[in-house]
């Protein structure tokens, strides 16, 4: 058991040095070339005008880097492959033990986050240099849209596929047989997770509650004795420390799609490993652990609903919810720290459940 600690907390650790390390050089790039939106504001979901988030962050978008979110996946890649490598080049006990890349529970997380990254890094790289004039550049939201589900249809393939999993756990032990409806349905989860990546708004919000996240379904696959997975996310917790060392207020930069995109799809994998691969219900608690996502956007749903079918009236002053609390006159800073409070305790009662089954 200790060694297994050792295993999950070492690369953790490394992770999160490796992060500090490598974030001075990440935010001279940022500044010098400047690569923040070159107008504040958004536009909605449903194309209109957002007049009361504008006015709340006219001054905090232009001028603060996005892409900060790379801080996070080059911290666990760069474990990751360093460890391997090293396990590599001098194979002693100690070195394969610290070693977490394995066919049967990482390289698909693995793939997720870097293709998560690189998909959210070019919506970025187009927000940026798409915005001169306008409110907003980036990828449409269909092609977002797409580009997620086709990485939930692929994992779910492999699951499907590689790993020979085709059903979901329910409480008192018992399944739910789907066939090949888990790939559709694994993409379906994909979606609505990334729906809520729009938490990262607020300077130290994102960071706050992934960490708590990834944390949680640490410790649920190391009580499912899934090692490597386990190490996995806390290696992404460690590298979101790093990046959250530089982006409470104010924030050196921002998480943006880079970010968000890697986070909310690993997350689903992750939950997805937890569940009937590793004997577990990881995918039941996932609605409780990721409850912030879901209630971000749950909020903005109804909003939209709202807009739609009672003439334009809406629900929250503006959605989602978190952007709410602030136009009622809360601080930032305080509703980001009630976000990182309400996370851990519902982060405790989802891995409690997990335990339970």
């Amino acid at each position: 058991m200790i060694e297994n600690i050792i295993k999950v907390f070492g690369p953790a650790t490394l992770s999160f040095f490796v992060g500090i390390a490598i974030t001075p050089t990440i935010t001279h790039f940022l500044y010098k070339y400047k690569l923040w939106k070159k107008k504040s504001g958004k536009i909605a979901t449903d194309g209109r005008e957002t007049p009361i988030f504008n006015e709340l962050h006219k001054e905090k978008e232009v001028g603060t880097p996005r892409l900060g979110g790379v801080v996070i996946w080059i911290s666990v890649i760069t474990t990751a492959l360093s460890l391997w490598f090293i396990s590599k080049i001098i194979p002693t006990e100690s070195t394969i033990k610290l070693d977490f890349i394995s066919r049967s529970q990482t390289w698909i997380p693995l793939a997720t986050l870097f293709v998560g990254a690189l998909v959210g890094m070019i919506d970025d790289v187009m927000e940026i240099f798409g915005s001169k004039g306008y409110i907003a550049g980036g990828m449409s939201l269909r092609k977002r849209l797409l580009a997620v589900t086709t990485m939930g249809v692929l994992c779910g393939a492999w699951f499907y596929n590689k790993l020979d999993i085709s059903s979901i756990a329910l409480p008192f032990n018992q399944t739910l047989d789907m066939g090949i409806f888990i790939i559709p349905f694994f993409a379906l989860v994909m979606l609505f997770m990334y729906s809520g990546g729009v938490i990262d708004g607020l300077d130290g919000l994102a960071g706050g509650v992934f960490a708590v996240f990834f944390s949680s379904y640490a410790g649920i696959a190391l009580v499912q004795n899934q090692i490597d997975i386990a190490t996995f996310c806390a290696v992404v917790v460690g590298g979101i420390l790093a990046f959250l060392w530089f982006n409470v207020p104010p924030a050196r930069f921002y998480m943006s799609e880079t970010g968000t995109m890697a986070l909310t799809t690993t997350l689903t994998v992750v939950a997805f490993m937890t569940d009937t691969l590793g004997g577990g219900h990881g995918l039941l608690v996932l609605p409780i652990i990721a409850i912030p996502l879901v209630i971000t956007s749950l909020s903005d749903i109804i909003q939209l609903t709202s807009k739609k079918f009672r003439n334009g009236k809406k629900v929250f002053l503006v959605a989602p919810i978190h952007h709410h609390f602030e136009a009622l006159g809360w601080p930032s800073y305080k509703v980001t720290m009630r976000y990182w409070i309400l996370s851990i305790i519902f982060g405790v009662i989802g891995f409690s459940i997990a335990l339970l089954g």
